[in-house]
């Protein structure tokens, strides 16, 4: 559960139509010292590997269902050098080892079990969502079908325990442990998720859960799951996971802008992606708590769309409509410094437990990444 400093409601403020809101202030960041290419190519470089290897032990067709998922191959079965995300997890994964005093190899198994987790999400997610696109291609039921999507992302699942507990050491056991819970929440955040898309009002507290579970549990299991591996004790395994837990809602905050605003070149999505499937995020979620006559004439308007029979031909210009009052209404800025305030958080946690100053400003550099990017 959100401590209260970390969730607490703040009254959403206003903005001005078409002002681009950043989602950080324009200062020197830690990643201005830290290569974070090189540190989120180091997470996939070694973590690819491994993966691979565990996808191949999955039964046909399922092991190239999986690779054209992960972008190794085409929907032909051919080679391909597809964007196989931003890798944030598998490089907290390794990172978090390296507090503990370990090789960034320790992490590796981590690493590839939260990735086998978090796309074992995407590929139900997408589904569930009706998602036709994800990283510039046809989505994996668009591809092969409903049935194959559900059969990888449950064997992925499946595969994600058995990287770790084939280990068989105590610390495995502990990842394992620390891993299904975090599974367990992302699951029920996803839940709350579609259920809130059937409601006409979600309180920003609700949201904040919502997205905590969703995307804030897995980012904490990743940021924590190598010093796990390590040897890591349990507090500093739970200072680590508070740090990803905040950094997981600075990073859905983000999501949240780019799911209305985002460049559909760089997202990969539809314009107003996340309008068109009534998803209640964190900027509708702040407008329409705002009060006044934007906030008020967006709930009007969107309680309509809840009734219409017709929602699905929209035009573009009755989304960007929407868009508009709920930026109007303060939701696209409130929710701006909210991933400022919690990306804030996830950095001043780590003060609680010693690590190298080299590690530290690594996690500081992965957190200022998560609220500057564009995808």
């Amino acid at each position: 559960m959100l401590d209260q400093h970390a969730a607490g409601p703040r009254t959403p403020g206003s903005t001005t139509r078409g002002e681009t809101v950043p989602t950080v202030p324009p200062a020197e960041t830690a990643a201005d010292a830290v290569d974070v290419s090189a540190l989120l190519e180091r997470g996939r470089t070694l973590a690819t590997p491994v993966l691979r290897a565990a996808v191949d032990r999955l039964a046909p067709p399922m092991d190239t269902v999986s690779a054209y998922h992960f972008g190794w191959i085409d929907a032909e079965g051919n080679p391909a050098a597809g964007d196989g995300g931003k890798a944030v997890r598998p490089a907290l994964a390794v990172l978090s080892a390296e507090v503990t005093g370990a090789s960034p190899e320790t992490g590796i198994p981590g690493a590839v079990a939260v990735e086998l987790i978090h796309n074992f999400s995407l590929l139900h997610d997408d589904l569930m969502d009706g998602d036709e696109q994800r990283r510039h291609r046809d989505t994996v039921w668009k591809v092969h079908g409903p049935a194959q999507a559900i059969l990888v992302g449950d064997a992925l699942f499946a595969l994600a325990n058995e990287v770790l507990l084939e280990l068989g050491t105590v610390e495995a056991g502990r990842a394992t442990r620390r891993l299904t819970t975090a599974t367990r929440a992302l699951i029920d955040g996803q839940a709350q998720d579609i259920s809130y898309e059937h409601r006409d009002r979600v309180s920003v507290e609700e949201c904040l859960e919502m997205e905590g579970n969703k995307t804030g549990a897995l980012l904490a299991c990743a940021s924590s799951i190598g010093a796990v591996l390590g040897g890591a004790d349990d507090r500093t395994a739970d200072v680590l996971e508070k740090y990803g837990h905040h950094l997981g809602l600075a990073f859905q905050a983000v999501d949240d802008l780019l799911g209305i605003w985002g460049d559909p070149e760089s997202t990969g999505k539809q314009t107003w992606s996340d309008l068109r499937q009534r998803k209640k995020s964190l900027p509708v979620v702040a407008a329409l708590a705002a009060g006044g006559p934007a906030s008020d004439r967006l709930g009007e308007i969107l309680a309509a769309d809840a009734k219409s029979s017709d929602f699905e031909n929209f035009s573009e210009e009755e989304f960007a409509a929407r868009a508009a009052l709920i930026e109007e209404a303060g939701g696209r800025e409130w929710t701006a410094e909210e991933a400022r305030r919690q990306h804030t958080i996830a950095i001043e946690v780590l003060d609680a437990i010693d690590m190298p100053d080299r590690v530290r400003a690594q996690f500081t550099a992965l957190a200022d990444f998560v609220v500057v990017r564009k995808r």
